[in-house]
């Protein structure tokens, strides 16, 4: 018999998580007081948007970010924690987007190259892909790393699954409003700290559906808004009665032993629609009764934040899930362990993945190791130039070169260092803060060999 191997199933979930949020933020009231003076229609329209949403301000990438280099500072302020742990048994890593920055090359291969040119020591015997499904990308990740990591049966071996996603939608429409950007990195392991995941009853519904897609060639989403918002409804509930059948409960008595409910959040006020919703279809409860339930679960001060932050797509459901957590701890401490959570993503176009967990031993060691707050403290108050000259991307070489000309560079940052003539895309990582410069080289040193024409 394999002495690696072990007879036990063994408990896998998330250890840790750590999210990364670009900083600079605007407000909406600037957005509409811009947009109003130039079309007063749209900035009333804007306006009934934001009450609807509870959308309060967005947050968009430098010029020198993208999808790649913020999954890429994510895992490695992770990393910086775990690595002398976590790498020599790493056996995944895997990104979750809808933004990818390459038609063919894995975002997770990019992020592999970043985390090593800043001095990781990421092994390359690892499966390396990306997953697509709108906003469910990342969930797909994470149920296959997870699945992987429960049939290996070893004990040691984990994980990194990112989500990584900018959202972006034509300017001076109502859509403009939902906008964000952001990654959040997750550990998996066996016998995980933070949640031990039930991912034997998954709960699915997908369907073919136009009401979200992004046509090839197109860097802008086109959403039929009213359209999407049923479509998350209809297929939550599908999703939640085909866990209940694969769990042999009913659902009124699932939803009654749930503690925690954490939902994808393509804006503020959704996941609320969503659990009135399903609550009104399974309990029974009106709106006036849902509030106050859903508010003594914390779900209002899990979900809120995201308010200021906008949609990070295939993150948004586990930055509302950091959130919450925290809440959680704040108010219960100790007592949030062994706590039950159900947990639904939505991809639009369209499917719906459910999935239940419950709060493990090490929960609050590990949340009280985070630094939630600094996400907010941290942002950059933008102006509305600042921001029209990031929509006005993306930016072709020579634009994007001499937009960034004269730009400093952080410390302990990952950038995009240059686009080569052929349009493949270099990143760096800048150690100590840097002017940046555009460079020319190949990302790896690897013999390569010379194309002869004939």
């Amino acid at each position: 018999m394999d002495k690696r191997m072990t007879n036990d199933t063994r408990k896998v979930g998330i250890s840790d998580i750590q999210l990364h949020i670009p900083q600079p933020k605007l407000d909406l009231e600037v957005l509409v007081k811009n947009r109003s003076r130039a079309e007063p229609r749209l900035g009333r329209h804007l306006e009934r948007a934001i009450k609807v949403t509870g959308q309060r301000a967005i947050r968009f990438p430098q010029l020198w970010e993208d999808t790649a280099t913020m999954a890429a500072q994510a895992v490695h302020r992770l990393l910086q924690r775990f690595s002398p742990v976590v790498l020599p048994n790493l056996r995944h890593l895997v990104v979750g987007t809808e933004t990818t920055v390459d038609q063919s090359k894995p975002v997770s291969a990019y992020v592999q190259g970043m985390l090593q040119r800043s001095g990781l020591e990421v092994p390359q015997r690892l499966s390396s892909f990306q997953v697509q499904h709108a906003c469910a990308g990342a969930t797909m990740s994470l149920v296959s790393v997870g699945s992987m990591l429960a049939l290996g049966n070893r004990a040691a071996e984990a994980g990194l699954v990112i989500a990584s996603d900018i959202a972006r939608y034509q300017t001076a429409t109502t859509a403009e409003v939902t906008q964000g950007a952001g990654a959040v990195a997750l550990l998996l392991e066996t016998s995980p700290r933070l949640l031990e995941l039930e991912l034997v009853n998954l709960g699915y519904c997908s369907r073919d559906v136009d009401d979200f897609f992004r046509p090839v060639g197109s860097h802008l989403a086109q959403v039929r808004g009213r359209y999407s918002m049923d479509c998350y409804l209809e297929s939550l509930n599908e999703a939640f009665l085909d866990h209940c059948q694969r769990v042999g409960e009913l659902p009124a008595d699932v939803l009654e032993s749930t503690d925690f409910f954490v939902l994808h959040t393509p804006f503020r006020n959704m996941p609320e629609m969503a659990m009135q919703d399903l609550l009104k279809r399974h309990l029974h409860m009106d709106a006036d009764a849902s509030r106050p339930y859903l508010k003594e679960k914390g779900f209002y001060r899990g979900v809120d934040p995201l308010s200021d932050v906008g949609n990070l797509y295939s993150g948004s459901m586990y930055m509302f899930l950091v959130s919450l957590l925290c809440d959680r701890y704040r108010v219960m401490g100790e007592a949030i362990v062994g706590k039950r959570l159900m947990l639904a993503s939505y991809g639009s176009g369209n499917t719906m993945i459910l999935y239940t967990a419950r709060v493990a031993a090490g929960a609050p060691e590990v949340i009280k190791s985070w630094d939630f707050d600094s996400l907010f403290t941290s942002a950059q108050e933008s102006t509305m130039e600042e921001y029209e000259v990031w929509a006005g991307g993306p930016y072709e070489r020579a634009e994007l070169e001499e937009l960034l000309e004269g730009v400093s560079i952080p410390a302990e940052t990952f950038y995009l260092s240059g686009i080569r003539e052929d349009g493949y895309r270099e990143y760096k990582y800048a150690p100590a803060v840097r002017d940046w410069l555009p460079e020319r080289e190949a990302s790896v040193d690897l013999h390569r060999s010379v194309p002869v024409l004939r």
